[in-house]
C-alpha cells in the first residue's frame, strides 16, 4: 500500500509544472529572437554596404574651404 501513495503523491505533486512552463516560455522567447535576428540580419547588411561605399567614395576637404 505504501508503494501505491508513493506513486499517488507523485502523479498528484504539480511542483515541477511551473518550471517547465517556465522552460517553454523561455524557449519561445529564444526561438523569437533567432527568427527576428535571421529575418533583419538581410536589411542590416544591406543598408551597412550602403553605407560603407557612401564613406568610402567620401572627399575630405581641406579646412576653410567650401565647395
Amino acid at each position: 500500500m505504501k508503494l501505491f501513495d508513493l506513486i499517488k503523491r507523485f502523479h498528484n505533486d504539480e511542483s515541477g509544472a511551473v518550471t517547465v512552463d517556465w522552460v517553454v516560455l523561455t524557449a519561445a522567447i529564444v526561438g523569437l529572437g533567432i527568427a527576428v535576428l535571421a529575418s533583419v540580419r538581410t536589411g542590416v547588411d544591406h543598408v551597412a554596404g550602403e553605407i560603407e561605399s557612401a564613406l568610402t567614395s567620401a572627399k575630405v576637404n581641406q579646412l576653410g574651404t567650401l565647395n
